[in-house]
């Protein structure tokens, strides 16, 4: 097992390290071999297709760090309309943004983790507990009934319909 293989699979990389270690894998196919027998000896089997890999994928493979480059961490924007699971309302998409709320009661469902990736897994009904101001932003703060869990989203005072300012108010009192 070479030294040049070993330090590929244990070095500790960012990202821009990362791509440049794997332009190195995509220029020597000799060091893409030994980065196979590398993972090999460390624990990880690597398909024999994965020699024909991009550098990035062998060696993310290699590093057992395949699946972890797969989650969405960034939001996705999603405006889609929906028919509100508490008050029936039928929910019209936004236009400008991602509408996450019902705007006539301002409850919400428990469907992402990351925002528009819809792999939350609990489904439950978010509850609108209470407000924040950040800056200028009416912030909507959120528990879901099911698990417990605490989001914020903005609220959403423009576009049609509008969130109804008088639940907005009815929050803020009952802090």
């Amino acid at each position: 097992m070479s030294a040049r293989a070993t330090a590929l699979l244990t070095a500790s990389v960012g990202r821009g390290r990362l791509k440049v270690l794997a332009a190195e894998l995509d220029r020597d196919p000799a060091l893409r071999a030994e980065l196979v027998v590398a993972a090999a000896a460390a624990g990880v089997a690597l398909p024999a297709e994965s020699l024909g890999w991009p550098g990035k994928k062998l060696l993310r493979a290699a590093r057992a760090r395949a699946d972890g480059a797969q989650v969405v961490t960034t939001p996705t924007a999603r405006d889609e309309g929906f028919a509100c699971a508490h008050c029936g309302a039928n929910v019209p998409p936004h236009g400008r943004t991602a509408r996450d709320h019902c705007p006539h009661c301002l409850w919400s469902k428990h469907v992402d983790r990351v925002p528009g990736d819809r792999a939350e897994t609990c489904r439950g009904d978010l509850e609108p507990v209470g407000i924040e101001r950040r800056g200028s932003r009416t912030m909507l703060r959120y528990r879901c009934v099911a698990c417990g869990a605490e989001r914020v989203n903005q609220a959403l005072l423009d576009g049609e319909p509008p969130d109804r300012w008088s639940v907005i108010v009815a929050l803020s009192v009952v802090e």
